[in-house]
């Protein structure tokens, strides 16, 4: 059947967001160079509203106001509204997110920023209701406020806005600190100790998020230092996160964020980024702490992404955090899909089962939920481990191994139910920088799990973005339904070269390097700052100013990956321009680093890593060999964040890294066997062929 609802201007657009708004009544049209010239045209302010398909705040403003038709004749009166999808372009999200924390100290999305034709912002905020309420401004009285203010007394909205778009462009100057503190990284460890929250782990005392920049400087700082706190908060945060309810029990995979300090009621939504970065984390954990536990969530979490997330090699960006209510379809709701009623339970398992799977996850007859103020989990559980399978097998007397296989078969069961669920919104577009981060987490999973299934997705995911989002030469941000569009930004760049750094260091073939090394050619012609560091866009667009960032949230930002990035290739190439242009980097940031150390605690960990020198571990034999494979396990095994592999294969590898570092066309084994030699600095030790030692010399 054909929609025959009127449209607007979003309806050629491809993103799944964007396409939620074409049928409002608001005559949106897309970010364009003539959407401004039209506002100019017309002498009208620009609405520009900012989101993303799976923001449960979006979903409200967009059913209480845009679908509104007194608020969307009085918007198409009086303004050019433009919506932006925050995915496709978080150019323009990160100038106008900066904007809005400028003018109101804070942010978040929606984004609701108001502004002159030129693009230049006079006022922002974020969700509006439509009549003042819950300590928030009406949106429609904004909208008359502002109408007027511009036919009466247009002066104050345009000098308001060349002071805030002088604050923009001052944003992205580079310090002028010629040094780094030596004592950089144990402050930024300092500041984020003062973070910790010692009742329930992870970092401040109100929504708690994952944080994974957070404990990936940490990890590496307690493998520089030997300092037990700072692994002792990453074990108990993962602890924490992984019983929590923010983890899916069911069918793997994290949620957003924790609305309670317990980490007991999440905000449902489930992004890529927040995937690829927790298995990656979970991963060097597990290798740096000895605990297969999380490495097993990093396995459940690495097969939901595969199951859930991806089709042709390319993984989708997001899974919603509201869903039909299966128990009365008539409803959506935050969690729907992913809660439980006790009864439902007691229906799917047998009694014994149901009464052990109830007990470990903490269901309650009358539902769970430790917060709950919209009454949106009334009767229903969100799964946590209340019980773990030692106390479990003590109450029930059974054994450890008992409770594991009844409750891996009550998932399982749980998980089949679920699946005839109907299940959250999809946003299916494919992101090239978040993509970048889950070729890292695959990687990285062949490698310490030792499954070929993730080194083959990772392939195939490498292969699907050079397939499809590199265009007459030029990295493209987005892809979806065979459309390739908007230029990459700097952490398109920087993400994707790390998951090829971190692919190559799996597979060990050259043409994974080459790449690598060709896109970083280009990350440095389009965006480097001959100040120093990297801006984020490239230059020549129609925005306001180019932003640089530097600060490592959600997501790490990419003047921290590229550094770290220009580290690892200089330890590949022995280029020393890429070192030069790693240290040049983590300088930019020096004032940031001095005034806020835990703002940037990648760009610290980057930091650490140009302090502690370079590891290289050369192993000479057939990648295929069994004596080959155990040299390179005995390696896999560790948490060597610091340590450069270099196979010489005796074929195309070797072949191709002799053209960079000479010495590695020598190499060879000995008497016959794979061998290994480990150097550091300018020193190489002993060869052995034996992985004990090697073992040995690593942990030395």
């Amino acid at each position: 059947m054909n929609d025959t609802r009127k449209t607007n201007h979003l309806i050629a657009e491809k993103s799944p967001y964007l396409l939620q708004h074409a049928h409002n009544p608001v005559d949106w049209r897309p970010w364009s160079a003539e959407s401004l010239a039209l506002a100019k045209a017309q002498d009208k302010p620009i609405f520009l509203s900012i989101g993303y398909s799976t923001c449960h705040w979006c979903h409200v403003m967009a059913h209480e106001s845009f679908e509104d038709a007194g608020i969307a004749m009085l918007l198409n009166r009086a303004f050019i509204p433009i919506k932006v999808d925050r995915e496709e372009r978080p150019d323009i999200d990160q100038i106008y997110m900066t904007a809005t924390q400028v003018m109101t100290g804070s942010g978040g999305w929606p984004l609701s920023v108001f502004l002159l034709p030129d693009g230049k912002p006079f006022f922002a905020g974020t969700y509006f209701p439509p009549q003042a309420r819950y300590g928030h401004p009406g949106f429609v009285g904004i909208l008359e406020t502002i109408e007027k203010i511009w036919a009466e007394d247009r002066t104050k909205l345009t000098e308001s806005a060349e002071k805030i778009t002088a604050s923009l462009r001052e944003t992205s100057s580079v310090g002028h600190s010629t040094t780094l503190a030596p004592e950089l990284p144990e402050r930024g460890f300092v500041a984020l100790s003062g973070m910790y929250d010692r009742s329930y782990a992870g970092f401040g005392s109100g929504n708690k998020f994952p944080q994974p920049v957070y404990l990936d400087f940490l990890l590496r700082y307690s493998q520089r230092t030997g300092d037990s706190e700072a692994l002792q908060m990453v074990v108990e945060s993962l602890g924490a996160m992984t019983a929590g309810g923010m983890y899916d029990h069911i069918g793997g995979g994290f949620h957003r964020y924790a609305v309670d300090r317990q980490w007991r009621v999440p905000h449902f939504e489930k992004m890529l980024y927040d995937q690829a970065q927790m298995i990656s984390i979970l991963l060097d954990a597990s290798l740096l702490t000895g605990n297969r536990y999380f490495a097993g969530v990093a396995r459940e979490t690495l097969d939901y992404t595969l199951r859930d997330m991806r089709r042709d090699g390319g993984f989708f960006t997001a899974e919603d955090a509201d869903s039909e209510n299966p128990y009365d379809p008539e409803e959506h709701g935050e969690g729907a899909f992913f809660l439980w009623q006790e009864q439902e339970i007691d229906a799917l398992l047998d009694r014994d089962e149901a009464v052990i799977f109830k007990t470990a996850y903490g269901v309650q007859s009358n539902g769970n939920a430790l917060n709950d103020p919209a009454q949106e989990f009334t009767g229903r559980n969100i799964l946590y481990r209340s019980t773990d399978d030692r106390e479990l097998a003590r109450h029930y007397g059974r054994t450890a191994e008992d409770i594991q296989d009844i409750l891996q078969g009550a998932r399982q069961t749980l998980l089949q139910q679920r699946n005839r669920r109907t299940r959250p919104h999809l946003d299916d577009k494919v992101i090239t920088a978040w993509n970048g981060l889950m070729l890292s987490a695959l990687a990285k999973g062949s490698r310490v799990l030792e499954d070929r299934r993730y080194l083959q997705a990772a392939e195939e995911t490498a292969d699907f973005i050079f397939g499809t989002l590199i265009v007459d030469g030029s990295l493209k941000r987005r892809w979806r339904e065979g459309d390739a569009r908007f230029e990459a930004s700097l952490e398109d760049y920087a993400f994707l070269i790390q998951g090829l750094l971190d692919l190559y260091a799996a597979d060990h073939q050259p043409k994974r390097l080459q790449q690598a090394l060709a896109l970083t050619e280009q990350q440095v012609a389009g965006f480097a700052d001959p100040a120093g560091g990297f801006f984020d866009t490239l230059a020549g667009t129609e925005l306001i100013t180019r932003m640089k960032g530097l600060y490592d949230g959600a997501e790490p930002s990419g003047n921290s990956v590229a550094a770290m990035n220009l580290l690892r290739l200089a330890r590949l190439t022995g280029e020393s321009s890429w070192q030069e242009m790693a240290e040049g980097t983590i300088l930019a940031a020096a004032d940031i680093l001095e005034q806020q150390p835990a703002a940037l605690p990648l760009m610290l960990a980057a930091h650490l890593m140009d302090q502690a020198g370079s590891r290289q571990v050369v192993i000479a034999g057939n990648p295929a060999d069994d004596d080959t494979k155990l040299l390179l396990r005995a390696i896999n095994s560790r948490y060597l964040p610091d340590t450069t592999v270099l196979l010489a294969d005796g074929g195309a590898n070797q072949q191709y890294l002799a053209g960079l570092l000479p010495s590695i066309g020598t190499a060879l084994k000995k008497d016959g066997r794979a061998t290994a030699t480990v150097c550091e600095g300018m020193a190489c030790r002993l060869q052995t062929g034996d992985p004990a030692e090697l073992a040995k010399m690593l942990r030395e």
